[in-house]
Formats: structure tokens, C-alpha cells, sequence
């Protein structure tokens, strides 16, 4: 059985470090081969919009744009749907590829076996 990430990110703009890493973690667990599952909570919803992570800048860090890209490319990005709501965000907004999802498919994909759930 295949060996499962779920990785939740609750900051954006307002804690780039954590958000950079989180972003970070998901793309090279890809590259790794791993099966990953980025949950966009919070202020790191406004990634999943078209141009919003171009925005994001950390010194140091990877474009969160390339991020992203590695991450839709064999991984699954989803937004949360209370998040969504909250900033008026809809599944015609969204970049191509992600999802809105709530908590019952969360924690579904986290208590799954094989699976390491992460928050930041």
C-alpha cells in the first residue's frame, strides 16, 4: 500500500514562512513519488484564485506559483469550503484543478491508512 500525505495550510500572506513551507513539504513529497493532499484553510485560500500566488513573495524561498504547478501536476489540491464561502470564492474562480471540499472529506482523506496528516 501506498504511503499517503494530507497536508492542511491554515497560513498565507500573514505567516509567509509557514505557508512557504507547507507549500514546500507538499511539492517535494510529489517529487518523491509520495500521493499528496494540500488543504487550502484559512488565509492560504486566496492561493487557490488564478494570480493570487504570483502576489507571495519570500526571500529564499520557491515561487509559490511553481509550487502549486508541481503540486497539481500528480498531487490534489483542495480548497476548503467554508473557507471558500467566507471569501465569496466559487468553483468558477478557482485555479483549474482544484477542488472545494469540506471536513468530511478532510478528515476521511486523514484517518485513511498508510496516511501522515500535516498542519501549518
Amino acid at each position: 500500500m501506498e504511503k499517503k500525505l494530507v497536508i492542511k495550510v491554515t497560513a498565507g500572506a500573514d505567516a509567509p514562512e509557514r505557508c512557504s513551507q507547507a507549500f514546500t513539504v507538499a511539492a517535494v513529497a510529489v517529487a518523491s513519488g509520495v500521493e499528496v493532499s494540500l488543504w487550502l484553510t484559512g488565509e492560504s485560500s486566496w492561493f487557490a484564485l488564478p494570480g493570487r500566488a504570483a502576489e507571495f513573495e519570500l526571500p529564499h524561498a520557491a515561487p509559490l506559483p511553481d509550487l502549486i504547478d508541481s503540486v497539481l501536476a500528480a498531487g490534489r489540491i483542495t480548497l476548503c469550503t467554508q473557507c471558500a464561502a467566507r471569501r465569496e470564492i466559487t468553483e468558477k474562480d478557482v485555479l483549474e484543478g482544484v477542488r472545494i471540499a469540506g471536513a468530511q472529506v478532510f478528515v476521511q482523506e486523514a484517518m485513511a491508512d498508510e496516511t501522515q496528516a500535516l498542519v501549518y
